[in-house]
């Protein structure tokens, strides 16, 4: 059994626990993720490793409550125990040799940007981070980016919080100033992501992308992450999650991302009305 240390709501949809998992700390390295079940018969999700502490032997993981299973694990508390926590798993995103980067994270993806700004931020890389949210009700993680960031831009779509306008309009505008940036690395909604690499591929500058959005089972077998990258077949659980973001085909793994959207809605209102019928 897994063990949560610590709970803390970042905003109204999204919440940060730190398990106790010595084994998995030891291991676990950015952009990879774990795979859990709330209890034995829970429904296996993957979900991306936010931070890890090796000596403490704890992993963080954020998730945003949008289906049944972040429901239910949004209800435990400090104290309660995790069925399972298996991990790590996935390929570690590459971030040796690079000088000065730009992670653009956008938002709950910001929860799997931030450790790799922090794990470029500690090889001595220069860091600009460009991070946005539709509202400032739904930052997170502003003090974690600040921290490990040389620069960092916030951008809100209202413009209720830092600046107006969305993440390419910031990513665009310091690379007119001539921000000579080795990589791109971007990590959010897939609209998101495909917007970026259309931009830098103007520029010619390389970019990585996260395809952890369309991953569900977690291990190839389900075969809900498949996605075409350079015309070939990959699957984002295992030959990933990070690609190449020019060679990625935003279109198909978009229509693909919305395939589970109705189903996932009527179980979360399921299991939001039984623990409902559970208080009364």
């Amino acid at each position: 059994m897994y063990r949560i240390v610590k709970k803390q709501v970042l905003n109204p949809t999204v919440t940060r626990m730190e398990i106790d998992a010595p084994l998995v700390a030891r291991k676990a390295e950015p952009g990879q993720f774990i795979i859990l079940r709330v209890d034995e018969k829970g429904e296996r999700i993957p979900l991306t490793v936010a931070d890890f502490d090796r000596e403490r032997g704890t992993v963080t993981i954020i998730f945003q409550i949008v289906g049944a299973t972040t429901e239910k694990l949004n209800h435990l508390e400090e104290g309660d125990c995790l069925q399972d926590f298996v991990g790590p798993l996935g390929r570690p995103s590459e971030t040796e040799g690079l000088h000065k980067v730009a992670v653009i994270g956008g938002g709950v993806g910001c929860a799997i940007a931030y450790p790799v700004a922090k794990k470029l931020h500690e090889q001595g890389a220069v860091v600009h981070s460009i991070v946005g949210f539709r509202n400032k009700d739904l930052v997170i993680l502003e003090q974690e980016f600040d921290a490990v960031s040389d620069k960092l831009v916030m951008m809100t779509d209202d413009g209720s919080y830092g600046e107006k306008g969305l993440v390419t309009n910031a990513l665009e505008k310091l690379i007119e100033q001539g921000e000579p940036y080795d990589e791109v690395i971007a990590i959010g909604p897939l609209v998101m992501m495909k917007f970026v690499t259309q931009l830098t591929k103007r520029y010619n500058i390389k970019t990585v992308v996260s395809m952890n959005p369309i991953m569900i089972d977690g291990t190839g077998m389900c075969g809900g992450c498949r996605l075409t990258v350079g015309g070939q077949t990959k699957f984002a659980c295992v030959d990933g999650p990070d690609f190449d973001g020019f060679e990625v085909d935003f279109d198909e793994a978009m229509a693909r991302g919305t395939m589970y959207r109705d189903f996932e809605r009527h179980a979360h209102e399921e299991t939001c009305n039984l623990f409902r019928k559970e208080v009364q």
